[in-house]
């Protein structure tokens, strides 16, 4: 990277962001509230209001900015996409995206990247991170579904809770979102999601739920509508549900423009609006003087906007902002105006550990790794190499794929300092020992067909790609329109498979394909890297030369056929009739088996399970459920396992046939064997009563299934409570 010539000021910066700092310490809600108390007491009406209030859009340095404060003092906050990395910046950090964080099935990992991205926010001065996303596949062409954790709540959950803490331990506030069942972006804006009492808890709030738990600072509200009221003027949804009976503490902002009313959504619970205008550069406000207004009429309460004011004071209090904050260094809409400050540090060492985290090895006959004997391989596809046209500059926010994908398309999306292509890691790690051929044109399958030929092993690369719906792929409205490969993908592998017989498909994705191509004798291996950031074709290369285990598990299930899948909803009233079965949970449910059930994953190694022993300790809420098994590598290689911990619950309880509530990713060498607990408390064991409102653990038999997916059971037990 060429430095430019620095002054002293930029000298400091640049070790300031280098420097290795201490996790910040947190306050308790508590004693940020008092704090917060004792502040926003000094303050008139229009001083709280301005806190709540964006400035509009494009009128600060970051996409959301509030009105500083002064006599007493409070700084304008700044608010800055995405879920993965800092948008709208230079000199940062374009990681794992949120699906590939949620395939790693690693606690420590995902913390660690919710550190370095805490850190990097921090150094640019940014207040608040717009993620993570806390939205569900529930329909496998869901446009942000990258962004995200996959198909189950319990994944979806550690995941976030995971972030959270690594992002807030760097004094940044986290934003989870989009709150609540925005998950399609067709007719994001103009539709009506509908869910009943149980699914809503078991399913949808679950992960918010471990985000509160998690201590979140912030929570935004979506586009949609709930049952016909928009989710950010939602009393339901955000007083009584988020606030009341999850114990929110933290200040609810709304996604940008998805603020509908004053009123309504002041006393429905919304506590700022972002970026602040009612409509992009419309000039006025639902807040500020509205909201002023609003309450010299006797509308809203004047205790409803100290509130409001107080949850985001204390939000910050909370994550220690008041202590030497820096100065903001980012400049979003004006980038060449920013000061220089590269905040990466050695983070692209974690973000290459979690593309090799997250790499799925979906089959595998003993193609992989790649043999001494292997002197000659042929690379085809587009996806194998980098975009022509540029690395950042060839559309808006990545709204386009004429190369190899590593995130999806939006506002969830950073810029690369750099992205390895996997052909450039292949060459690199090869090096003259392997003679390496390559074509990047998807539609000249003799070109293809004629470099595979002549090659000891082939691979072949294609991808699919989607986004957010203010950007439209070929037709792909932030949702993808179907779940065919892109870029002649199907054609493509089909011809090099006919002409190699030691062909390796390896796919970046967004999420679920359809292959009808995987049955074809000559097809050794699939290789699923899905979209893994700028370190990409490293840790490829590492992977498939067997420098590293490929210990990534799916977090949705990949079908065989398109009807076997839920499917986004043109209709205004999009109703979530599916209930609890969609995902693993609906294939149970109506015994399909999937292509790769969720979960699923091969290591170069080989795992045998034994010896389940459970262990129940206490009674009533205070119930303790521990499974511990044995796991034994059997095979050649060391490598890792995701040992998966799934429960049935007692039968009349409405439940799906099994649930994932644990997991454990254990590293195992090759003739060694690890002992694995995983433990169920009250949170684990529970169902939600609709009728009661709330959680309880059912009486009668429950049965633990163990294994290595949701499709691949190796032990079971049963335990009564």
């Amino acid at each position: 990277m060429h430095i430019p010539s620095l002054s002293t000021a930029a000298v400091g910066l640049l070790l300031a962001a280098n420097a290795v700092s201490a996790a910040k310490k947190n306050l308790s809600w508590d004693a940020a509230y008092e704090k917060a108390e004792a502040l926003v007491s000094q303050m008139s009406l229009e001083q709280q209001v301005n806190i709540t209030t964006g400035v509009g859009w494009m009128y600060g340095l970051c996409v959301g900015n509030t009105y500083p404060v002064t006599n007493p003092d409070f700084p304008a906050l700044c608010l800055e996409d995405g879920p993965l990395g800092i948008r709208f910046a230079d000199n940062v950090t374009a990681g794992l995206t949120g699906i590939n964080s949620a395939a790693t099935f690693d606690r420590d990992l995902i913390r660690r990247r919710g550190e370095y991205m805490g850190q990097e926010f921090y150094d640019k001065g940014i207040n608040i991170q717009l993620g993570p996303g806390l939205n569900f596949m529930r329909t496998p062409e869901g446009g942000r579904g990258w962004e995200s954790g996959g198909e189950d709540p319990f994944l979806q959950g550690v995941a976030a809770s995971e972030t959270i803490i690594g992002v807030q331990s760097e004094g940044v506030i986290s934003t989870a979102k989009h709150y609540i069942l925005n998950d399609q972006e067709l007719n994001r804006k103009n539709s009506s999601s509908d869910v009943d009492d149980k699914t809503l808890h078991e399913i949808y709030l679950w992960p918010y739920a471990r985000a509160v738990e998690a201590g979140v600072g912030s929570i935004m509200c979506s586009y949609n509508q709930i049952d016909d009221v928009w989710a950010c003027e939602n009393d339901h949804y955000l007083n009584k549900i988020l606030k009341e009976e999850l114990g929110f503490k933290g200040f609810v902002q709304s996604d940008w423009s998805a603020t509908m009313s004053t009123v309504p959504s002041a006393n429905g619970g919304l506590d700022m609006t972002m970026p602040g205008d009612i409509t992009f550069d419309s000039g006025d406000s639902y807040f500020g003087k509205n909201l002023t207004d609003a309450v010299g009429r006797g509308e809203v309460k004047a205790a409803r906007v100290k509130d409001m004011a107080k949850r985001i004071v204390a939000a910050w209090y909370k994550v220690g902002q008041d202590k030497d904050f820096p100065k903001t260094t980012i400049n979003a809409f004006h980038r060449e105006l920013a000061p220089y400050n590269n905040v990466q540090r050695d983070h692209k060492k974690i973000a290459y550990e979690g593309a090799v985290a997250s790499t799925v090895l979906l089959s595998n006959e003993g193609v992989l790794p790649l043999s001494n004997k292997v002197k000659k391989i042929a690379v085809i596809g587009s996806d194998a190499g980098n975009d022509p046209n540029g690395l950042n500059t060839a559309c808006s926010d990545h709204g386009c794929l004429d190369g190899t994908l590593a995130q999806g398309w939006g506002s969830g999306t950073t810029d690369y300092p750099y992205l390895v292509a996997p052909l450039d890691g292949l060459k690199s790690a090869l090096g003259k020992k392997v003679s390496i051929s390559s074509s990047l044109n998807d539609w000249d399958l003799d070109t293809a067909k004629k470099l595979a030929s002549d090659a000891d092993v082939a691979f072949v690369f294609s991808n699919t790609d989607s986004g957010e719906e203010y950007i439209d792929v070929d037709g792909n409205v932030g949702d993808r329109k179907n779940l065919t490969l892109w870029h002649n993908g199907d054609n493509l592998i089909k011809a090099v498979a006919d002409a190699n017989k030691n062909t390796v498909v390896v796919i970046h994705s967004v999420g679920a394909v359809l292959m009808p191509w995987i049955n074809h004798p000559n097809i050794k291996a699939v290789l699923w890297p899905g979209a893994p950031g700028q370190e990409s074709g490293n840790a490829f290369a590492d992977v498939v030369t067997g420098k590293r285990d490929p210990s990534g598990r799916l977090p949705y299930t990949i079908a065989k056929k398109y009807e076997d899948y839920i499917h986004h909803d043109p209709a205004f009233e999009i109703e979530y009739k599916e209930g609890l079965l969609f995902g693993y949970r609906s294939f149970d449910a109506h015994n399909i088996k999937p292509l790769f059930p969720f979960g699923h994953g091969l290591s170069y190694a080989t795992f045998d399970y034994s010896k389940l022993k459970l262990k129940v300790k206490g009674k009533g809420d205070s119930v303790q459920v521990t499974a511990s098994v044995t796991v034994s590598n059997t095979g050649a290689y060391d490598g890792s396992e995701v040992v998966q911990a799934y429960i049935g619950f007692p039968k009349g309880n409405g439940e799906p046939p099994k649930v994932l509530r644990g997991f454990e990713k254990v590293v195992i060498k090759k003739g060694h064997k690890e002992n694995v607990d995983i433990s169920f408390s009250k949170t684990e064991l529970s169902v939600w009563n609709s009728d009661a409102k709330k959680w309880e653990i059912p009486s009668g038999t429950f049965t633990l299934y163990v294994g290595s997916s949701a499709g691949n059971i190796r032990q079971t037990a049963t335990f009564k409570l």
